[in-house]
């Protein structure tokens, strides 16, 4: 009997696994299976922008709170760096959108969390990110 993919997703994963072996591949349930190798693409996306968000927060409240500046902060900044530096090793093709045209958009949503967090005034922040992607990757790099 086949596992119901709506129904117990986790049997329905095991089961087309175990068809794959031995070779069952008509029995395969592609439309479903297609779909989960969409979403997981999307999802390995959707955590690499999730952790840059997250670095570049913390950097601006790292370099304009320095009064503030504690081992939380830097383990976060360490953490997320190496967080992304795992994803980017499982998944080289996801470099491609650390490219300048993304950091824009990825640095004012950050900033908007960042003055809520703070609250600095925005006027204190550039309007555009004031680091390069190479900075925000690199783990010897803190703003002063």
């Amino acid at each position: 009997m086949r596992t119901d993919y709506d129904q117990d997703f986790h049997a329905w994963a095991l089961e087309n696994a175990e068809l794959i072996r031995q070779g069952r591949l008509s029995e395969l349930d592609y439309e479903h299976i297609v779909e989960e190798l969409e979403s997981m693409g999307a999802r390995d996306r959707r955590e690499l922008l999730s952790r840059l968000h997250v670095l570049i927060m913390h950097l601006l409240k790292f370099q304009y709170q320095p009064e503030l500046r504690g081992k939380s902060w830097r383990l976060t900044i360490i953490h997320q760096r190496l967080a992304i530096e795992r994803l980017l090793a499982q998944s080289p093709s996801l470099k491609r959108l650390l490219n300048e045209a993304s950091l824009p958009d990825i640095y004012r949503k950050a900033l908007q969390e960042t003055l809520i967090e703070t609250e600095l005034e925005a006027d204190l922040f550039p309007s555009e990110c004031p680091f390069s992607f190479e900075q925000i990757l690199d783990e010897s790099f803190l703003p002063e």
